[in-house]
């Protein structure tokens, strides 16, 4: 939905964002009720698996040994 969004509108939110917009205009999660009946569980298993940790983003690193991302004051 967040590319969907960009594409159309050439403007760039975040995912908690883009669930804010979204929100705000009345659309929700939906899930299905059932499994759909094409679904191939074994292809998920393997995309899961293999391919997302591909695809997913990677967490980002700060300094060793300090857990502020602001830097100390100097004195």
């Amino acid at each position: 939905m967040k590319t969907a969004i960009g594409r159309l509108f050439i403007v760039s939110y975040t995912v908690e964002g883009t669930w804010r917009l979204l929100r705000r205009y009345g659309w929700s999660w939906q899930q299905p009720t059932r499994p759909t009946i094409e679904r191939d569980d074994d292809a998920v298993e393997l995309w899961k698996r293999e391919v997302w940790p591909r695809v997913r983003a990677p967490r980002r690193r700060t300094a060793v040994g300090w857990s502020s991302r602001t830097r100390p004051v100097s004195r």
